[in-house]
């Protein structure tokens, strides 16, 4: 199988030469991606992402998140790594990826009070992503949990829901378009209740060949800047290469 994530896709450097054929056709079942994005309220998080195809219908899955390069520096350089399992569906229409992803940093543990730790938090996550001649869609959704607690007295631990969902049409051979919603949301911790992050909507143009493009989404925060931890409008970059 084949990873189709096209919105997740890294470039790892593998070396080939003199390669034996042994290893050769080993390497042939390997898929390797990467996705530089940027958005309104993370800036830049380079996302990485490797399957591996095991020949028994499914794919041993990687990927990583460097959200320290951008808000997430601020996080004591929070940085994410998961492994998980995918699956082909409607005769290779859709695949689907369960995850258990890891992160290390403070935002999880002490709220970004502390210093960073390995073993933050824990993040269950699921992605499917749809991929046709004519349509294209994805769906994903993490439950960001404190596996820590490195909070001091009067501080806290915090624990965070984030998913998004986005469709379009392809309309040309290089050109899509479609819709994204997406939503990030405080869910409580060791001190702290809930409290809206953001909800953003708008639509998104998509211009690719082959296995690289770039997509732009824009819109419009629907949260209440004065009950929320957003107070931008909403813009996401993504460039995406996968092999």
């Amino acid at each position: 199988m084949r990873m189709k994530l096209r919105s997740a896709v890294l470039p790892l450097l593998l070396s080939v030469v003199a390669m034996p054929p042994a290893f050769a056709e080993e390497e042939d079942r390997l898929d390797v991606s990467v996705s530089y994005n940027s958005d309104a309220f993370f800036g830049p998080n380079p996302f990485f992402g490797a399957a591996y195809d095991t020949t028994k219908g499914y794919d041993i899955t990687f990927y990583g998140i460097a959200w320290g390069a951008g808000t997430g520096s601020a996080w004591a350089q929070w940085t994410e790594f998961g492994v998980g399992l995918g699956f082909e569906a409607l005769d290779g229409d859709l695949y689907i990826n369960p995850q258990l992803g890891i992160t290390s940093g403070n935002l999880l543990s002490s709220g970004a009070a502390g210093e960073g730790v390995v073993g933050d938090g824990i993040v269950p996550n699921l992605t499917l992503a749809y991929d046709t001649d004519e349509w294209e869609g994805q769906l994903y959704a993490g439950y960001y949990m404190d596996l820590r607690d490195e909070a001091e007295a009067g501080g806290t631990t915090n624990e965070y829901l984030h998913y998004w969902v986005n469709g379009g049409r392809k309309f040309a051979k290089y050109f899509s378009a479609g819709l994204h919603f997406e939503e990030l949301s405080l869910e409580g911790g060791s001190n702290v209740g809930s409290l809206d992050g953001y909800q953003w909507l708008g639509p998104y143009i998509q211009i690719a060949k082959d296995q690289a493009g770039i997509r732009f989404s824009f819109g419009t925060d629907l949260t209440d800047d004065d009950s929320s931890f957003s107070t931008s409008d909403f813009y996401k970059l993504q460039a995406f290469y996968s092999f």
